[in-house]
């Protein structure tokens, strides 16, 4: 298992959550102030800059209105295609 930023697996997960955030309609900043984090926390993980742990990931998914575990399970879904 490539652990690594440039790694196609993380790549897709960054751009689940991309899709999540625009289906949401919500802009970089707009999530990030709901993170309280700057905006450029946002533009660093879905920029693959930077690497989200797991609590990071259920707070994002939180932040976004959407629900950690069912984005991991559609993660996980995608997998075995």
């Amino acid at each position: 298992m490539e652990k690594s930023l440039k790694s196609a697996e993380y790549a897709r997960l960054i751009a689940l959550l991309v899709a999540t955030r625009h289906k949401a309609g919500i802009r970089q900043q707009a999530l990030a102030k709901k993170l309280r984090k700057p905006q450029s926390f946002v533009a660093k993980y879905e920029g693959g800059e930077r690497r989200l742990d797991v609590v990071e990931f259920i707070t994002i998914a939180e932040a976004l209105g959407t629900d950690p575990l069912k984005l991991l399970r559609l993660f996980a879904r995608e997998r075995k295609q």
